[in-house]
């Protein structure tokens, strides 16, 4: 037995099996397996393996009987068969001949008995007990019964009922079936010879068992069939001795006990039946009842009855426990013994007991759990036959309980619809699964009418249902106490998302393949809260309205936004038809302006808050300090709110971040304003116990003192650690900035907008912004009669009502000043500005100087380039020509992220731009002092300075290692303090030259060194090159007067003068580029240094011949290297780094011609040269004013071409 469950085990075995699925197959592969292993046995000498042979045959058929007792889906053939084998492999008597005389009687208590001798004692008859006990028949009655029926109920009446049906389905007649039953021939081919083996087979068992029923039969009806008996198919040889011999052969024979297995042959049954003409066709049957399957039916719904009766007892305790097939054991060897003998076919055995089980559970007699048992056995018939190959009575009677049973379920899912949306997977599976069981079938398609129908109604219930829960709830939430009426209608949503996702999690496929019921209570529960929140509209913005505190809080009302959003994505996901009436984006827009306007309304809040907290003091390697990275935290936390709520409109959604572009642009303009009047403050500090002198700064003041008095020792002006703080911080608000805007996608912003314009509700009036220069002004007349007076001038800008617009900085002791400052000013109409120039009084009003008027009128400046504009300034003087240039540009103001972001930017530029020349302007006037012609004359003189010499180059040779933190590794040797200077004046040295300015050295040694530390890496660099652009316009200065048509009192250097100059340039160049680790020298020698290397060229040649190269010069720079003037640079230049720095690439790749203008300028300081200059700048303004023109031709020729107005960018 070990050695064959081995051997069951393996897949082969297993996969053999699956494609024979045959009892006698296993018993055949039994015997072999065992006959090998007693073969090998020492114990069992001489033919004794195969006595045990015979024995362990038995035993493995005894047990595969008792394994298939209690399996309900056996069938009752298999069941027969193997009681044959059983009865047939039981261990011989002692007495030769093949029957046995005693009294045998088999387990199942079978109408055919295994020997002549029948016990006819009910108390051994099994079967006959569960009928008595079925019907309630007593015992004795029983006995009466059977003794009765004993000479008419033989063995031979129940073969010669056998023999019957099967000479009936060769008759076609009604029982047990024919032709006509079945659907098509090959069904009817199919059952006819399933049928007529079963028949065979039970014959052949009973003959094999009863050898005396074949003598009988042959000699009463017909002479004996004589002929060889074919051995068995499932034998293992082939036998060929005759039936007698075969069944009394000695037990040594390996085939003995199994070949008598093969019995009678069946074929030989059903040759002679047809010849038997004692076997009359029809229903002329012993043991079958004239309606058999309504017998059948009866028979099964008693045993079910007597079972429940049972169950429902008494003597049942509820701990026992029940099978759900509700039939006991013996009833069940009841009934298939009847459906054997009555040829019921299993078909109809599986679907009888289902409408059985369907009726008791319609009257609430069994449990819902046994209608899938029902099911269950169905199914195991409908894969051994498939429903094409059933009969057609019963194919339909199984689709008519089918249909019983879909109603039924139906209905049942229909009342558990109840509890929507609360439904639990564990109230409605059982039907689900006997509903898809039966949808699956493919037996619904007469009932589909009916079927849509009934589903219909499900559906109309389910939103009926949902209706009726969303109206209580709802009515439930608007009932409780409280002044927010936002909170009923978010507990909603809440309620309404939390349903959806419970009823997908626990119903995630269609009830019965059509019934979504997450699509149902959205399609229904939605647009009743759209039509709530739309009913709400009124008191919804009301409440949110009615004071600093509303009783809708906004927040409420964006969540309530994001909540809508949310199911109204889920409404479209769950019904794509469906259709709900709400815009939500212009339902909410309303509240999101609002917010937008008091988040900008804050903005002045957050501004000074951030200030006011800080310190300005450098956290990090930057340098910058807390409040820039405060006031861009407050700055990003609308944006971060903006971008949560995900608006569904596009359009909307790109005008509310331009609309926080705005804010945040203001935000950055007024944190520019405060920081620079912080920073002004701090450079320019009031005196608390005297009267400083306001028109200079203190270095000015000792340079002067330093001229008159000859001091040696002068104190640097004290930069403090704070006004560099502020340039870092501005530095770092524009990469700040810069990620603001790649957060905030302004780009896709502009694009969203150009894509979609909005149609305007009124024509709003176009708004144009004006970009104003204020850049210099020329021969100023000093208020006193002192010829060598000097002005310390700023300039205002008024409107028409005498509001001060712009103010500039204050340029100090000058006639020709140069304030070099823009502003920009936004208009919608025409503006009328007075120009006003006043000298800084130290006490009192200020004196006005001169004042003049200019209108910036968007049609006059819509060629959008830029224009110098030369204003004439009414003086007390009227014989003098004082005039103020303005540089203005317009362009056209757009409410877009682009225009906004391009302000902000332009604003901290300005900022950035303005702190730098405050630097710069505290050190300018001591640099204008040490490199002037009053140290070139003193110089040229020889006398002496007055200066340690040797400090000086100390000083000079020491900067970078204590200014810039650099390692000079050249070191000079200054000269001994006794030494005395040997050169003559006129034979100077570059020593001597270089000690002339070693008091600016000295000056720069003080103050860089705090720029250096604590200004960021980015702000140095351009702080220095700022210096060094203003040396470099200090040299310049020295050497030629400025372009102007103007007569000019400048005496030209001499050669000597000239050489100094130029050697003071050089050692300037070489102390800011410190070996390399300084200034790049492509940062010095810049565009500005060759035109000042330049002048040394032109400076001695002859009038005539400068005249001569001017002329020519002026001519091929007109011919060639002028462009065409290039438009304004626009906000949206300066939108983000991006332009920013692409915009600086393209200034450096322009080539600046400017040797003509130079030459004018040499010539200013040369006798009768007036009218020549007079006449190339005129020629000049002309050519200009002609190539601008030309342009603007050419942009109106192209936005013609196009459709389009020129852009404003």
């Amino acid at each position: 037995m070990a050695v064959f469950y081995n051997h069951f085990m393996g897949d082969g075995f297993r996969k053999q099996m699956k494609e024979n699925r045959s009892i006698e197959e296993l018993i055949l592969m039994f015997a072999a397996q065992s006959t090998s292993v007693l073969k090998k046995e020492p114990t069992l000498v001489d033919d004794a393996w195969k006595v045990e042979l015979n024995n362990q045959i038995a035993q493995f058929v005894r047990m595969l009987r008792e394994c298939l007792k209690g399996v309900s889906h056996v069938s009752p053939e298999l069941n027969s068969r193997l009681d044959m084998y059983q009865t047939k492999l039981a261990p011989p008597s002692s007495h030769d001949s093949g029957h046995d005389t005693a009294s045998v009687t088999r387990d199942r208590g079978d109408s055919v008995s295994t020997g002549q001798t029948i016990n006819a004692s009910v108390q051994d008859m099994p079967l006959a007990m569960t009928v008595a006990n079925l019907f309630k028949i007593p015992e004795q009655a029983m006995q009466n019964e059977v003794d009765r029926l004993r000479k008419i109920c033989t063995e031979k009446a129940a073969l010669i009922d056998l023999k019957t049906c099967l000479k009936n389905i060769n008759a076609g007649a009604p029982f047990p079936g024919r032709r006509e039953d079945f659907p098509s021939e090959a069904a009817w081919t199919q059952w006819r010879t399933l049928e007529t083996s079963h028949l065979s087979q039970l014959m052949v068992a009973m003959v094999s068992t009863n050898p005396e029923l074949a003598k009988s039969m042959s000699s009463d009806d017909g002479p004996t069939h004589t002929s060889t008996r074919p051995s068995s198919i499932y034998s293992t040889t082939r036998a060929d001795l005759p039936a007698a011999s075969t069944r009394h052969a000695s037990t040594a024979s390996t085939s003995s006990r199994w070949s008598a297995m093969g019995g009678v042959s069946g074929d030989s049954f059903s040759e002679d039946v047809d010849e038997d003409v004692e076997i009359r066709v029809g229903h002329h049957f012993t043991f079958i009842p004239q309606n058999p399957r309504r017998f059948y039916k009866r028979l099964v719904e008693h045993c079910i009855v007597a079972e429940l009766e049972l169950l429902y007892s008494p003597e049942v305790d509820d701990a026992d426990e029940v099978p759900l097939t509700i039939l006991s054991q013996p009833h069940v060897q009841l009934i298939n013994e009847c459906a054997v003998r009555w040829r019921i076919g299993q078909p109809y055995r599986a679907t009888c007991f289902l409408e059985l089980i369907k009726q008791f559970y319609e009257r609430g007699e069994v449990p819902m759990e046994c209608i899938p048992v029902a099911l269950q056995a169905v199914t195991k018939t409908l894969h051994d036959l498939e429903i094409d190959r059933w009969s057609i009575q019963d194919a339909e009677l199984l689709a008519s309980i089918y249909g019983s049973l879909y109603n039924i379920f139906l209905s049942s899912l229909y009342h558990a619809m109840e509890s929507l949306p609360n439904v639990k997977v564990s109230e409605i599976q059982p039907y689900l699964s006997v509903l898809d069981h039966i949808r699956e079938s493919g037996l619904m398609g007469r009932f589909e009418a009916d079927i849509n129908s009934r589903l219909i109604d499900l559906e109309d219930r389910i939103r009926d249902v949902s209706v009726q829960y969303y109206q209580d709830k709802m009515q439930q939430l608007q009932s409780a106490p409280g002044v927010n009426r936002a909170l009923p209608l978010l507990l909603m949503t809440d309620e309404i998302e939390k349903s959806a996702k419970q009823l997908d999690k626990r119903f995630p496929e269609p009830l019965v393949g059509r019934i979504d019921l997450v699509s149902l209570v959205v399609e229904m529960q939605v647009p009743l809260f759209v039509a709530d929140l739309q009913k709400s509209a009124k008191k919804l913005l009301e409440s949110s309205t009615n004071g600093p505190a509303p009783d809708v809080p906004i927040q409420d009302i964006f969540s309530l936004y994001r909540r809508t959003k949310t199911l109204l994505e889920m409404f479209r996901a769950f019904c794509p038809k469906g259709q709900v009436e709400l815009d939500i984006g212009q339902f909410f827009m309303q509240y999101v302006l609002r917010w937008l306007s008091e988040t900008d309304s804050k903005t002045g809040q957050w501004v000074q808050a951030a200030i006011a907290a800080d310190k300005f003091q450098a956290e990090n390697a930057e340098g910058h300090s807390s409040s820039i990275v405060d006031l861009f935290d407050s700055l990003r936390s609308p944006l971060a709110f903006l971008q949560e709520l995900e608006w569904s409109d596009e359009y909307q959604n790109a005008r509310f971040f331009t609309s926080l572009s705005k804010t945040i642009s203001k935000a950055v303009e007024q944190y520019c304003r405060s920081v620079e009047e912080l920073f002004m403050t701090e450079m320019f500090p009031r005196p608390t116990e005297y009267l400083q002198p306001q028109k200079s700064s203190a270095w000015l003041e000792k340079a002067k003192q330093l001229t008159i008095t000859s001091e040696k020792k002068v104190e640097p002006f004290n930069f403090q650690p704070e006004s560099c703080v502020k340039l870092n911080n501005v530095e770092a608000a524009r990469k700040l900035l810069d990620n603001l805007y790649n957060q905030m996608q302004v780009d896709k912003i502009t694009e969203v907008l150009a894509a979609c314009p909005p149609v305007p509700e009124k024509v709003e009036r176009l708004r144009f912004l004006f970009t104003v220069k204020i850049v210099m002004a020329e021969n100023l007349v000093p208020l006193d009669s002192s010829p060598s007076s000097l002005l310390d001038t700023f300039v205002t800008l008024s409107d028409e009502a005498g509001n001060r617009l712009v103010k500039t900085r204050t340029i100090y002791d000058s006639l020709n000043p140069r304030w070099e400052e823009t502003f920009d000013l936004s208009v919608d109409k025409p503006l009328w500005l007075m120009c006003s120039i006043r000298d800084r009084a130290l006490m009192g009003q200020h004196d006005v100087v001169g004042r003049s008027f200019i209108c910036l009128n968007p049609a006059q400046y819509g060629d959008y380039l830029t224009h110098d504009v030369w204003l004439n300034l009414e003086s007390t003087n009227q014989s003098n020509e004082s005039r103020i240039l303005l540089r203005v540009s317009m362009e056209g103001e757009t409410d877009d992220a682009q225009f906004y972001f391009g302000r902000a930017f332009r604003s901290l530029k300005r900022s950035e731009g303005d702190m730098m020349r405050i630097f710069v302007d505290k050190m300018s006037p001591f640099i204008r002092q040490s490199i002037s012609r009053f140290v070139v004359k003193s110089l040229m003189k020889g006398g002496s300075s007055g200066l340690d010499y040797n400090k000086a180059l100390a000083n000079v040779t020491g900067f970078y290692r204590s200014a810039l933190g650099s390692s000079v590794s050249e070191v000079q040797v200054p000269l001994p303090a006794s030494e005395k200077p040997r050169v003559r004046p006129e034979e100077l040295s570059d020593v001597e030259i270089e000690r002339a300015i070693v008091p600016l050295f000295d000056y720069f040694d003080a103050n860089l060194q705090i720029l250096n530390t604590h200004l960021s890496e980015t702000a140095k660099e351009m702080v220095m090159l700022k210096v060094w652009k203003e040396i470099l316009t200090v040299i310049e200065g020295l050497l030629i007067p400025p372009l102007s048509k103007l007569p000019s009192d400048m005496k030209p250097l001499s050669d000597r003068e000239v050489d100094i100059v130029f050697k003071w340039l050089k050692f300037l160049r070489d102390y800011f580029y410190a070996n390399g680790e300084g200034i790049s020298l492509e940062a010095l020698q810049n565009q500005k240094y060759r035109d000042v290397l330049s002048i040394r060229l032109y400076y001695d040649w002859h009038t005539d011949t400068l005249m001569e190269e001017c002329v020519r010069t002026m001519q091929q720079s007109l011919r060639e290297a002028i462009p065409v003037k290039k438009r304004v640079k626009t906000v949206y230049n300066q939108r983000n780094l991006g332009t920013i720095k692409e915009r600086k690439r393209e200034k450096k790749q322009e080539k600046e011609t400017t040797s003509g203008e130079i030459i004018l300028c040499i010539l200013r300081m040369r006798p009768n040269t007036q009218e020549f200059i007079s006449q190339q700048l005129e020629m000049m303004a002309n050519v200009r004013i002609q190539q601008e023109r030309s342009q603007v031709a050419q942009l109106q020729r192209k936005a013609r071409g196009s459709g389009q107005v020129a852009p404003s960018q």
